[in-house]
């Protein structure tokens, strides 16, 4: 359970980290993180990361398709939660 909990933190932090990096990058205008790789990252166990990065960084808040994604994302992790703590 220590190394699931570990996992979950690491994974958060790191995804909080790549979605400012993205957010910097986006203001100078330099290559960025292609939005894959946030979905992957949120998928893995990165949601509360990425949700807490778009809203603290002010990035992706806006864009319509990436929210329903970052939704539709979080819903499948919720399911999948149910039906793991149900067992």
């Amino acid at each position: 359970m220590t190394v699931l909990l570990l996992y979950f933190l690491i994974i958060n932090i790191f995804t909080f980290l790549i979605t400012g990096y993205d957010k910097f990058q986006a203001r100078r205008h330099n290559k960025r993180i292609p939005e894959s790789v946030l979905f992957i990252l949120a998928f893995v166990g990165g949601t509360i990361g990425l949700l807490t990065g778009m809203f603290f960084f002010r990035h992706k808040t806006s864009k319509s398709s990436f929210i329903i994604k970052f939704g539709v994302i979080f819903l499948i992790q919720i399911v999948v939660f149910y039906f793991f703590i149900k067992r």
